[in-house]
This record gives structure tokens, C-alpha cells and sequence, in this order.
């Protein structure tokens, strides 16, 4: 499939929200707690080959950089104005990270590409159920044997409250895309895409909804 440069949900939604997305995510997601614990979770070693999908303005993986300057870090996004960003910031932090504009595509990197660890947050609750599932896939093609898939993103919303600030995500980014995910779908994705011990290994309340962590890894 062909996809069209502007082919992407935005951010936070809307293209004119993009200037605000750092300090929305701050705001509304508890975004140094998970941010933090997905970091941890990830332990990025001296080696390790790591790529960030729908990096978006480059938090995590500068952070990850920051973490462990030994390890190669690939942030990809289809958004060249928050890959813009994402590079200034690098540029201002001083440290080196590859950004590559575009969708997790087979094409996108050149064969025989494997990764140790494939990340990615708060992407999935965008995209239909079909491109949940493509992205898994090929996530998985991407790691190499005992890699492991580490993702930060909406899941389950337990609690009424939780749900309730989980509209919030939705009116932004659409009910059809997000509700699967509010209905704890990620897991059995994880699954249907090849991942085994497939864990959540942390649930955070926000503003707007519980995030989970999870991790699987690729035998």
C-alpha cells in the first residue's frame, strides 16, 4: 500500500495542536512517571539497537540516549514537523540520535535490519485495529531472536473514572481507534503478532485515562 505523506493522525489529533504537544503529554498523562519507568523497563545496555516508532518530538529516545550513550537509537515518525523538533532538541541536548521520517513499512529500513528492542508510546490508540496489528508484525520482523517489544500506550481503562478521563484521548483522536484499546485489546494484538510472555508490567492513572506498559519478546 501507498501511503500519502500527510497519511498520519497528528499528535495530539489536530495538525495545530502540534506546537503544544510536549506540554499536553506533561500535563495530562503523568508523563515523567511513565516516561521514566518505560525507560527503566527498556535498560537500554552499551549495543543494543533500539528503535522508537512514532517517536514523535524525541523524548523517549533522547532519554534513552542520555541513559546509555553505548547504544545506537532510531526514532521514527511520519511527521516531519515533530521529527523538526525532535532534531533541535537533540541538537540543543548535544546528543546523537537517528531520526528517519516515515511509517514502520518493510521498506522503510534495508533488509536484514534487526533491532534488540522495538519501542513505542502512545502510538497504537491512534490507528485502526488492522494497523494496530501491521505494526506489531512487522515490529516483530524487526527483532532480532529474544529481542523484546516494549510498548507504552492506553490499555485497559479498569475504573469508571479512568474512563471517563480516557474521552478526553478519544474526542482528540477519534472513538473507533481508541475505544479497542480502552477494551484492553493490546495484549491479544501482541499475541496474534507472534510476541510471547507478553506482561503488563505497570498501570498509571492520568488525567486522561490509564496507561499500561507492557513487554513481549520475540523467540
Amino acid at each position: 500500500m501507498t501511503r500519502d505523506a500527510k497519511d498520519f493522525t497528528p499528535a495530539l489529533g489536530k495538525a495545530w495542536l502540534t506546537p503544544l504537544y510536549d506540554l499536553a503529554i506533561a500535563l495530562l498523562t503523568r508523563e515523567s512517571t511513565w516516561r521514566r519507568a518505560l525507560a527503566r523497563q527498556i535498560n537500554p545496555v552499551p549495543g543494543d539497537n533500539i528503535l522508537d516508532v512514532g517517536c514523535g518530538t524525541g523524548s523517549l529516545a533522547l532519554m534513552l540516549k542520555d541513559q546509555q550513550p553505548g547504544a545506537i537509537i532510531t526514532g521514527l515518525d511520519p511527521d516531519p514537523e515533530v521529527l523538526a523538533r525532535a532534531a533541535r532538541k537533540a541538537d540543543g541536548l548535544g546528543l546523537d540520535i537517528n531520526l528517519v521520517a516515515g511509517f514502520l513499512e518493510e521498506k522503510t529500513f534495508p533488509k536484514g535490519t534487526r533491532f534488540t528492542k522495538v519501542t513505542s508510546s502512545l502510538v497504537l490508540h491512534q490507528v485502526p485495529v488492522a494497523e494496530k496489528e501491521r505494526i506489531l508484525r512487522l515490529a516483530r520482523g524487526l527483532l532480532a531472536p529474544g529481542g523484546l517489544l516494549h510498548v507504552a500506550d492506553y490499555g485497559l481503562q479498569r475504573t469508571a473514572l479512568m474512563r471517563t478521563g480516557f474521552r478526553i484521548v478519544q474526542s482528540l483522536d477519534g472513538y473507533e481507534n481508541t475505544t479497542p484499546n480502552a477494551r484492553g485489546i493490546l495484549p491479544g494484538l501482541m499475541n496474534k503478532a507472534g510476541f510471547s510472555n507478553i506482561e503488563e508490567m505497570l498501570v498509571v492513572a492520568t488525567p486522561t485515562g490509564s496507561i499500561s506498559l507492557y513487554r513481549a519478546a520475540r523467540d
